[in-house]
């Protein structure tokens, strides 16, 4: 067995034991200079003391003394004293020509103590360690020269090779590259690892596992260099690590939340040795053995790893404590992950249709920008840097860089301008692609990236030698590539060429061991329209291509510069944008991935007037010989008609109060005095005057913030007055709030200018008063300001439109919110309290699992020593579970707001002192009564045994049952599915519900106190929904899919598509299992006790039955939208846009199960149901949705999107309590018995729950978590 074998099966069977700290248990012996020089270096030039690496020449006896104690504490791996044996490090002590010798020393005294104590039974083995240099190649050593590096590629690949060969000479079994700051550093490891392999191999010598640990340096989980956790995996994934992990940094406890991000998206091994806590301010380590155990236990418990050790400050100690706690546990499973490409700059960019088109900016390319390449040539490399920030802000997703001229020195211009690129967060934050025709160019930059970027391009042209090699050389150095389709004959230009060519290429990077998801082909995007007959099918041919390349070459990409196809119309821009408009459509809907765009050039297709679209469809798709000459004349004559006029206004942006005034009624209080009128602005949510009157207050008062504490928060003060009163509704305080927000953006510059002023003056006060003596005793520093509220939606849930209006809600009543956003951890939760001196939380949480996370952060709260009021919101949340749960965990006020109109009412009496005491009183008065309430209901609950129940399901006479076989069989994906489409079926009722303004839609509209907010609401939704739906800001994807079913007891088994015939016998394997609840309740005679199970055919019929699943999405664009809209402080239209997303998810689903009931499963043959009976239900068969009552387990959305392939379809993640993102999504069920219906398991026994968990293969408790404790 090969030491990888060996390896594979010992981690298959139980975690492996790496060992702790060397520098720390070094400084225990107490060594000398005369220790560190020994007989070799006497007569050394310079002071070697802390050069820990010598010691394995000059005092070997200490280090195996070191491994040897790690052996006995029970490591599987000791790591090799070389963590600085490369030329770059030793350069400090002028030892770089000893690089080698050192590293074979470090691996030889490593490998004599690992055979001392290895056996037949416990083989041990060493890590040869290649730590980080002390220099980094990402950033620059030079504040004013952000474009200079302190060292290049050559010299870390040339410095890590020497090191890798002399561990691999001293007897290392495997090579660690560790503590990795910043991954470009790692990347010219990797390179230097992979070309000694290659020198091995020639030599007939094995491969050897590479181990890859980076460390982060703060609770964001960034490396040095700025790459997140998951970037940094995606960056170094090309060397095919058995293991990847996170060592030193932040201590385990710390370090907890990275490597459980880590351990969901590693295709390999999962390794973590942090260090033991955090130094203290003597450079100490003080965490105790039993501690730092307790903390690496939690990654045990939790599946997360399959290699465990420590780092500084852990000794063996450390390792014997860690030992013991790994015995309990198994080993982290690698996840079956779906194949996907991703790309990386500081953050990953997943490349995948369900998630969205990628434009690649083409600004920064000298040959799609004449302003770029001017700058490039006269060095303006800083104005250079404007166009490509410019593109980011424009939407790009990768950044296209292109130094091809004929006067420029393309290698140097492309490392020059991306040295600087890169140092800017903004733009580094994307992945690269590296673009050009000299191959020298390309190298120069894939050696500034340390993320993963793409290289465009590699061709077949210079023949199949040329191709393979570079594509090797983009491989080790971690990037994807773009296939030109050209070949030893020519361009690919013909459909029948494309195939041919892409084929081939296709076939030989497979074989060479490229995987096809770092495959992008160009199928060559030619000019069309030219004149020449022979052109006018190009762009025809390509989306063909598109076509054929998506079905044949598995994984792989597609791209293309689109500028190249309208290059016959320069100079007539709106013929170019149409051309464009029309061939993205088409391409993309036939498998086009990216384009090389001008992003901000961009014009939606339904945006484009409909005569010119036509004629450049008719042009794109070849359908007429004169469709050239036809687009010209319609551009022409469209440039004389008519004026183009730019942009949007913002929702709820005109003057209306939504009063039904005459327009001379309206104008009046624009005779007010100033003051009045932005008190009335602000009641009536007008935004139109809100600058000049700004101006025109503060000029008549002192000091700018006057205006906000006086005229502006008296406006706020009557809206809150209004709101609490119930004369003011919630939409109409979210606009008051916008308009407050833009009131004080227009003073924000003045009141900066005025506190530089008074700091001036309080400068110039304090040197006097020191001068006269009369300086007084400085006091202690208070806390001031206004009353801060911290908001947080739980870990594990994403939703948070509720918790966003209530804290406009708080903010309109004068409190400073700060909303941390969605999966907060409670640790991040108590942090924000203490740094910001919060007076009140308040927790967010719309899931039952969220119940829980609630009571563990009160918990957390209070171990922190927390006690401020805690203010509990949300769906699921309720006054009985805050009493019973959540009150006796945390020693603070811990109050239940039912909704946003009460929010501030409860601020209050919390902060006040005379009301406080009465209403904490009450408080414990209604938790008692909702304690007691609570428990008689349970208590008039009667529940029956489980069996009793199953024998009372609902009856079936399968025998006769009619089951229609679906049409579509397997999975079906929606793809851009038009949102215009879905409009109509939006349930406007649950629209209102969610703005507290009731249920019934009609009815709310015609009400006389919230009719005429109600009114205004809807406009401006219906204003917002056809922007959202014309100019394609969400995108909505579904997936359905129908498999063969059979019910065993009171589960469903889910088979393949197609059984090949009726007898359930043949079905095989089950590809999914659901294990439902049943209804436990004792029912009335003709009651039943349903479970879902019910509506499928039992085995024991000898019946196929059939189920489908559903997931659907109208969520993805939201985020950046409502990022937006927050930046310009406009809540209102964030808020309103959320609403909008989660009720088309729902319509998406309502229209999507009228589509199965009729076409794709086709149980109903024909259904005539307006909106009103579609809301109410009025059809055959039902769509349980995965977590509400009818299957209230939230966990069975991950079987059903594990089937549904969801986030390769769909773009829907699931977070680690099953929430879907994004939020604005659905997950559930279709039945199609015609007797199957909607009902509530409710509360079960502790029969069904004990048989339940053991269906499941859950523990008691976490069954009880799942389904709720109440």
């Amino acid at each position: 067995m090969t030491v990888r074998e060996q390896l594979d099966v010992l981690a298959a069977k139980r975690i492996l034991l790496l060992d702790g700290a060397m520098g720390t248990m070094i400084q225990k012996f107490g060594l000398t200079e005369a220790d560190f020089r020994g007989a070799e270096f006497q007569n050394h030039p310079k002071p070697l003391l802390g050069c820990n690496d010598i010691l394995c020449i000059t005092k070997p006896s200490v280090i195996a003394s070191i491994h040897q104690a790690y052996l006995r504490a029970g490591s599987d791996i000791i790591e090799t004293n070389s963590f600085n044996a490369n030329a770059i490090s030793l350069a400090d002590y002028n030892l770089e020509s000893y690089a080698f010798e050192i590293s074979r020393a470090a691996a030889r005294v490593a490998r004599e103590s690992a055979d001392l104590y290895s056996t037949a039974e416990r083989p041990r083995f060493v890590a040869g360690v290649l730590g980080p240099t002390s220099k980094t190649a990402s950033i620059s050593p030079d504040v004013n020269d952000p474009g200079a590096r302190a060292v290049t590629w050559e010299e870390l690949e040339a410095a890590y090779y020497d090191n890798a060969r002399g561990l691999l000479a001293g007897g290392a079994d495997i090579l660690m590259i560790e503590t990795i700051f910043d991954t470009l550093n790692a990347k010219a490891a990797i390179a230097a690892i992979q070309r000694l392999f290659e020198a091995r191999a020639s030599a007939g010598l094995p491969e050897v596992p590479i181990m890859i640990s980076g460390t982060i340096v703060d609770a964001a989980g960034r490396t040095l260099s700025g790459q997140t956790v998951e970037a940094f995996c995606v960056s170094v994934m090309h060397a095919k690590p058995w293991s990847i992990g996170l060592n030193c940094s932040l201590g385990a406890e710390r370090l907890y939340p990275h490597v459980a991000a880590l351990s969901e998206i590693a295709p390999c091994l999962v390794s973590a040795h942090p260090n033991a806590g955090l130094p203290n301010r003597f450079g100490q380590y003080d965490e105790s053995a039993q501690t730092m155990a307790g903390f690496i236990e939690a990654f045990l418990r939790d599946g997360l790893v399959n290699i465990v050790g420590g780092c500084c400050g852990s000794t063996p100690a450390h390792i014997a404590e860690i030992a013991r706690v790994t015995m309990n546990y198994q080993p982290r499973v690698i996840p079956a992950l779906p194949r996907k490409t991703v790309l990386a700059g500081l953050e990953p960019l997943v490349v995948d249709p369900a998630i969205g088109f990628i434009d690649v900016g083409e600004r920064t390319n000298v040959a799609g920008s004449r302003k770029f390449l001017r700058l490039i040539k006269e060095e303006r490399y800083d104005e250079a840097l404007s166009i490509a920030r410019d593109m980011v802000e424009a939407g790009a997703s990768i950044i296209d860089v292109c130094m091809d001229d004929a006067l420029l020195d393309a290698p140097r211009a492309m490392q020059k301008f991306l040295n600087l690129a890169l140092a800017d967060p903004e733009i580094a934050r994307l992945p690269v692609m590296v673009d050009s025709s000299r191959w020298e160019a390309i190298e120069a930059g894939l050696k500034c990236l340390q993320g993963k970027g793409i290289v465009n391009s590699i061709s077949l042209k210079e023949g199949e030698e040329a191709f393979l090699r570079k594509s090797r050389i983009a491989r080790r150095m971690g990037a994807a590539v773009v296939v030109m389709l050209f070949d030893e004959r020519g361009q690919a230009d013909s459909y029948e060429r494309k195939v041919e060519v892409a084929q081939r290429s296709y076939q030989l990077l497979i074989q060479d061991g490229m995987k096809g998801e770092d495959i992008i082909f160009d199928p060559n995007v030619l000019a069309i329209a030219t004149g020449i007959p022979e052109h006018d099918r190009y762009a025809l041919d390509f989306i063909k291509a598109c076509r054929w390349i998506r079905a044949n070459c598995p994984g792989a990409k597609i791209s293309g510069g689109v500028s190249n196809l309208s290059f016959s119309f320069r100079g007539y821009d709106l013929v170019r944008e149409a051309m464009h408009a029309v061939f993205l459509k088409y391409a993309i809907e036939a498998g086009l991935t990216m384009a090389i765009v001008n992003p901000a050039g961009l014009v939606p297709y339904d945006e484009l007037e409909p005569r010119l679209r036509e004629v450049a469809e008719d042009v794109v798709l070849a359908r007429r010989s004169d469709a050239a000459e036809r687009l010209l004349a319609l551009a022409l004559e469209l440039k004389e008609a008519s004026d183009v006029a730019d942009g949007h206004g913002t929702v709820g942006s005109d003057s209306s109060t939504g009063s039904t005034h005459s327009a001379a009624d309206k104008n009046v209080w624009r005779t007010l005095p100033v003051e009045e009128r932005l008190q009335y602005a602000l009641v009536k949510g007008i935004e139109d005057y809100i600058e000049p009157d700004i101006l025109e207050a503060r000029s008549r008062y002192q000091r700018s913030l006057d205006v906000i504490e006086g005229p502006l928060m008296k406006g706020m003060n009557e809206v809150g007055d209004r709101f609490g009163a119930g004369k003011m509704f919630l939409p109409q305080v979210i606009r008051s709030a916008r308009v407050m927000k833009k009131a004080v953006a227009v003073l924000e510059p003045f009141i900066q200018e005025e506190k530089l002023a008074d700091a001036r003056l309080t400068s110039q006060d304090a040197v006097k008063r020191s001068e006269d003596g009369s300086e007084k005793k400085s006091e202690p520093k208070r806390k001031s300001g206004a009353t801060k509220i911290i908001m947080a939606t739980v870990k594990g849930d994403v939703h948070d439109i509720g918790k966003n209006i209530v804290g406009v809600v708080l903010g309109c009543n004068g409190y400073e919110v700060h909303d941390l956003g969605v999966m907060i951890p409670p640790d991040e939760i108590a942090e924000a309290i203490i740094r910001e001196q919060a007076d009140l939380v308040g927790l967010s949480g719309l899931i039952t699992p969220s119940l829980d996370e609630m009571v563990h952060t009160a918990r957390e709260l209070e171990r922190r020593g927390v006690s401020i009021p805690l203010l509990i919101g949300g769906a699921t949340t309720s006054e009985a579970h805050t009493a019973l749960r959540i009150a006796p965990a945390y020693s603070g006020p811990v109050v239940y707001v039912k909704d946003a109109s009460r929010a501030a009412a409860v601020v209050r009496a919390l902060l006040s002192n005379t009301e406080k005491a009465r209403f904490l009183e009450e408080l414990e008065t209604k938790y008692a009564e909702a304690i007691t309430r609570h428990e008689t209901i349970q208590d008039r609950i009667e529940l029956i045994p489980i069996e009793k129940a199953r024998s009372n399901k609902l009856p079936t006479d399968w025998s006769h049952m009619e089951i229609v076989e679906p049409r579509q069989k397997g999975l079906v994906t929606f793809h851009d599915f038009p949102l215009e489409s879905l409009v109509p079926y939006i349930d406007w009722s649950y629209f209102f519900y969610g703005w507290d303004l009731g249920h019934g839609f009609e009815r709310i509209l015609e009400d006389p106190e919230k009719g005429e907010a109600a009114r205004k609401l809807y406009d401006d939704a219906q204003v917002l929904l056809d922007r959202l739906v014309s100019e394609h800001i969400l995108t909505a994807h579904g997936v359905a899919g129908f498999f063969s079913a059979q019910s065993l007891g009171d589960d469903i088994l889910l088979f393949s598509a197609d059984p090949s015939g009726a007898d359930l016998n043949g079905f095989g394997t089950p590809i999914a299992r659901f294990s439902f609840l049943r209804n436990q309740e004792k029912k009335l005679a003709g009651g039943f006790n349903p479970c879902l199970s019910d509506f499928i055919a039992p085995e024991s019929s000898g019946r196929t039955d059939w189920i489908g699943l559903f997931a659907v999405t109208a969520g993805h664009g939201l985020e950046t939208f409502v990022a937006d809209c927050k930046a310009r402080g406009d809540d209102y239209t964030a808020l309103l846009a959320a609403s909008l997303a989660d009720r088309l998810a729902e319509a998406f689903a309502e229209k999507l199960h009228a589509l199965v009931r009729t076409e794709l499963w086709g149980y109903v043959a024909e259904e005539n149901l307006n909106a009103k009976e579609l809301f109410e239900g009025k059809y055959r068969g039902i769509r349980p949705a995965f977590g509400y009552p009818a299957c209230p387990d939230h966990h069975d959305k991950r079987i059903a999107c594990k089937v549904l392939e969801a986030e390769q379809r769909c773009g829907i993640k699931l977070t680690e309590s099953s929430m879907m993102q994004p939020a604005a999504s659905v997950c559930g069920m279709y039945f199609a018995h015609p007797a199957s219906y909607y009902f509530g398991v409710g509360r079960v026994g502790e029969d069904q729950l004990e048989d339940w968990a053991r269906r499941k293969g859950i523990s008691i408790e976490d069954a009880r978590d799942r389904i709720g404790r109440l």
